[in-house]
């Protein structure tokens, strides 16, 4: 190589190979202390833009986990709210079953009246409070105001997947959230039939709708279950009383009908059929629910475990680089030094 003085070759070579190895020690060190071996699109285009989707997909998962777990929750509370429910109708129909044993008077009727009026009572109070984060769950309305708060007639739709299509959402339908007052439960066309009554003589058996016995049981029409009167009136015909509107009550017996206690244990056990119904279906989707959260938890261990051999350091190797290149810096500053007083080898020539 020639020796020169304006121009140090080898000066630069040496140059070169630091920066080299200060960019490489550099570059290892950020490595380590982020944790991760791509930390701007330079270090590798592709797998930046695919480790950003990864990680807005699992931030997406881990929403539409809590997404599901809170629709569980909303489903606990209604199937809670429905077991009160349940309890009360079953205990209505124990009273009307006892009323119906036609041992009792009438001052005996009455006491089962008043538990089976304030049961009515309660029936309606816990399915009007019955509510999720705002949401009503057991005061929909089909027609008429008001619906239920918070809820469509779709029902609920959980987002429990990462796109906007069905397979993506978990539908609660309305069915499940439908009116569970007195007036919900018991619909009065329903029919009922009332066997012979061996009290009026050896007659066939005969079909009522909830409207005739009610209103066979009382002066006032029974329209929608709503009033005080209408659920005094629907007690007094549990009893086999007569509601004359004005807490004055006698024996149905001493009517000219042809149904008294006994034809109201066909409409309560529908009624029974129908909270069991609704709970059997939100106990369906509540496996639903479960086996979605499963879901999302697989999908997301197996998208973080992609997620981290694409972007995450390994650290074992990356300290051996840090140590390659902290050497390569250490030996190019030393010989950068030595080259630099190689043109002086020119002086001893003059």
């Amino acid at each position: 190589m020639t020796l020169t003085i304006n121009t140090n070759i080898s000066s630069l070579i040496a140059q070169r190979s630091l920066n080299s190895a200060t960019n490489s020690l550099n570059k290892s060190l950020e490595r380590m202390t982020t944790g991760y071996k791509i930390n701007h699109g330079s270090d590798n285009a592709a797998g930046y833009s695919i480790a950003n989707q990864w990680n807005t997909k699992i931030g997406s998962l881990d929403v539409a986990a809590d997404n599901a777990a809170t629709g569980a929750d909303l489903l606990s509370t209604a199937e809670g709210t429905y077991g009160l429910l349940s309890e009360h109708l079953q205990r209505i129909r124990d009273l009307t079953e006892q009323a119906a044993n036609g041992t009792y008077a009438s001052a005996s009727l009455k006491a089962i009246h008043s538990e089976i009026y304030a049961r009515l009572d309660e029936i309606n109070r816990v399915a009007a409070n019955a509510e999720f984060n705002g949401i009503k769950l057991a005061s929909y309305i089909e027609d008429g105001n008001p619906k239920g708060v918070g809820m469509t007639g779709n029902g609920i739709n959980l987002q429990v997947g990462l796109y906007s299509d069905a397979d993506s959402v978990i539908n609660l339908d309305v069915s499940l959230f439908k009116s569970a007052a007195v007036s919900g439960l018991f619909g009065l066309t329903q029919k009922t039939t009332v066997v012979n009554r061996t009290d009026r003589g050896d007659k066939a058996p005969a079909e009522f709708t909830l409207q005739e016995v009610l209103d066979g049981a009382g002066k006032n029409a029974v329209t929608d279950l709503a009033t005080e009167d209408q659920l005094r009136q629907f007690a007094a015909a549990c009893c086999g009383l007569y509601y004359e509107g004005t807490d004055e009550y006698h024996l149905l017996s001493d009517e000219a009908l042809d149904y008294g206690a006994n034809a109201m244990l066909g409409f309560i056990d529908n009624a029974i059929d129908e909270i069991a119904s609704r709970v059997t279906r939100i106990g369906a989707a509540q496996n639903r629910v479960s086996s979605a959260i499963s879901s999302i938890e697989v999908q997301s261990q197996n998208l973080t475990s992609s997620l981290s051999t694409l972007r995450d350091t390994d650290v074992a190797e990356e300290s051996s680089n840090y140590i390659q290149s902290q050497i390569l810096q250490q030996a190019s500053a030393t010989l950068l030094a030595t080259a630099n007083q190689s043109p002086q080898i020119a002086l001893n020539l003059l």
